[in-house]
């Protein structure tokens, strides 16, 4: 899996060869979540923090930027509809 980066990463860092394998498939792991699973785990995790609707969803917008592969731009009404249906 991902030798040239598994070395890279051993190379330029203390991790150990296993650790930077770990490392690699917890970020794949991340950037894998499809949209809707990401504004889904958001908001729930912001409306536990106590922000409002109209925070979270302006917030989760503004996340949705800076995806490893952004998806395009959803207004704050597509975003309502992911997690209400």
């Amino acid at each position: 899996m991902h030798d040239e980066l598994v070395d890279h990463l051993t190379r330029s860092s203390s991790l150990t060869r296993g650790e930077a394998v770990r490392v690699i498939q917890d970020v794949l792991a991340y950037f894998d979540e499809t949209t809707e699973a990401y504004v889904r785990r958001r908001h729930r995790e912001l409306q536990a923090q106590g922000l409002v609707n109209a925070e979270i969803f302006t917030r989760i917008a503004a996340d949705l930027q800076y995806r490893a592969v952004a998806p395009p731009e959803l207004s704050l009404r597509q975003l309502r509809r992911i997690v209400y249906g």
